[in-house]
């Protein structure tokens, strides 16, 4: 594009293949000839091409009249790629979930996506047939300005021999446009079963604007600094009750209140950065769903549905202190309960001998000791210490 771009003279870019037009060495390496005005030019085969480039085909054609009968609308399509890609893993050494599902199945296109902690799945309707494949993000990335533009989209499988795998059958997703035909193949693999993670019952719902939760989630991670952890991958703990969903940093370091149609009651902590990630996504009036403290938090909206893990917050000093103290009043109940236990203590104390004193011929007297009967006990004010 760069090249085609920087082209200048003429509105008209002739591309001629160099089978005869051309000669010597450009004839038989098996280049292009380029003619746009004055400007001329032979371009190699195999140039530009680096070794990250994927070898995916696109073909390109011009014509005066509608040559596609469309499934699916380009917008249509794009948003529903552009909503699921943010959900897979950019790790190599886990090529599947690298990609995108596209499953057809009753009447359906389903697109899921997951990274092993969010997980992203949409529904469009469609033609029957069963069919599905894997997709590279990568491929997909480029894909989705191009299907803005486009008009008319038609979507379909392909299977064909692959001679250089044995004959095995290989599967593309072919995406048909009135100018361009993109073939773009399916990675070997096998997806994991993501069904069973959907929780099935659950015990407290909330309806809210994602949006407004995302700039929540963001300001509070924005004011907690000083602790090792990353900014967006800090926990933050959601609460469903009282017709609001609050969103909490850990300690007491703030909070945000969101009005929202709830139902029930329900309490999760999960990392900032997948609950902003999943909320993006959603947009809009999204609803959500909690199953308990240990199931995923699931999201869903107008046919679109995302999964969030949790995770499990360290012991805030709050609950520790409060622990401490509840610690300290059980074993005065168990004092004031069995007397007996001062009275061994105050007999131990009698038995023990006596110290003798550093000069010759003194003795250190023993002081009287004071026996504090069982059942008083002094009443102290809570004093400051600073």
């Amino acid at each position: 594009m760069s090249y085609l771009k920087a082209l200048a003279g003429s509105n008209v870019v002739k591309v001629i293949p160099a089978n005869g037009s051309a000669s010597g060495l450009q004839a038989n390496g098996k280049g292009l000839k380029v003619a746009c005005g004055n400007h001329q030019s032979y371009i190699p085969d195999g140039a530009w091409l680096k070794d990250k480039t994927p070898f995916s085909f696109c073909q390109v054609r011009v014509s005066p009249s509608y040559a596609v009968m469309p499934n699916l609308g380009g917008n249509e399509l794009a948003d529903a790629l552009s909503r699921v890609l943010p959900f897979t893993d950019a790790d190599d050494a886990r090529p599947v979930l690298q990609c995108v599902k596209v499953v057809q199945k009753d009447g359906k296109l389903t697109l899921i996506a997951a990274d092993g902690f969010t997980l992203g799945e949409i529904g469009l309707d469609f033609e029957a047939g069963e069919a599905e494949a894997l997709i590279n993000r990568d491929d997909i990335k480029g894909l989705i300005p191009a299907l803005r533009k486009a008009k008319r989209v038609k979507v379909s499988f392909e299977q064909k021999p692959n001679g250089d795998n044995g004959g095995l059958l290989a599967k593309s997703l072919i995406i048909d446009t009135e100018l361009i035909k993109y073939s773009l193949p399916s990675q070997e693999g096998s997806y994991p079963d993501y069904g069973k993670v959907f929780p099935s019952d659950f015990t407290a719902t909330a309806s809210f604007d994602a949006k407004e939760a995302v700039k929540a989630c963001q300001s509070l991670l924005a004011i907690w600094f000083d602790d090792e952890t990353k900014g967006l991958y800090r926990p933050l703990t959601l609460t469903v009750a009282d017709n609001k969903v609050t969103i909490e940093a850990k300690e007491d370091r703030g909070a945000m209140a969101i009005s929202a149609e709830t139902s029930g009651e329900a309490r999760v902590a999960v990392a900032g950065n997948y609950l902003i990630k999943a909320l993006r996504a959603c947009g809009g009036i999204a609803e959500m769903k909690l199953a308990s403290s240990q199931s995923p938090i699931a999201l869903t909206v107008d046919g679109y549905r995302c999964l969030v893990m949790p995770i499990r917050l360290p012991e805030s000093k709050a609950v520790a202190e409060a622990e401490k103290v509840a610690a300290e009043a059980e074993a005065k109940a168990e004092t004031e309960v069995n007397p007996e236990t001062k009275v061994e203590r105050q007999t131990k104390a009698e038995d023990k001998p006596k110290r003798k004193g550093r000069g010759k011929g003194r003795q250190r007297q023993a002081k009287p000791e004071v026996v504090v009967e069982p059942e008083v006990e002094e009443t102290r004010e809570p004093v400051a210490v600073a």
